[in-house]
């Protein structure tokens, strides 16, 4: 079983920095093909497309400082999660 642990609250790690740029990425090509299909041709404004990066980028960072950190676990036995939504068996968290 692996967990991966989320940054803590009030900080950012490498990993938060790396999704936000991919962020800044998607959210300007996105805009580009839905404004492109709207006016039936194909054309970049370079200044909207580094705003709506920039906008992309800092909005996920700010997102990310302020989201309390999270353990999430993977590989996980769908019978062990039967059993804790059941009852009978319990989830523990160990910080190391």
């Amino acid at each position: 079983m692996a967990t991966v642990t989320t940054s803590k609250q009030f900080t950012l790690n490498i990993r938060d920095i790396v999704k936000g740029l991919a962020m800044a990425v998607i959210l300007p090509v996105l805009n580009v093909i839905q404004q492109s299909i709207e006016a039936g041709s194909f054309t970049l404004d370079w200044k909207r497309i580094g705003l709506l990066a920039a906008g992309g980028f800092i909005a996920y960072m700010i997102k990310n400082f302020f989201t309390p950190a999270e353990v999430v676990m993977t590989n996980v036995k769908p019978d062990t999660i039967d059993a804790i939504k059941d009852g009978t068996a319990e989830a523990k968290v160990i910080t190391k």
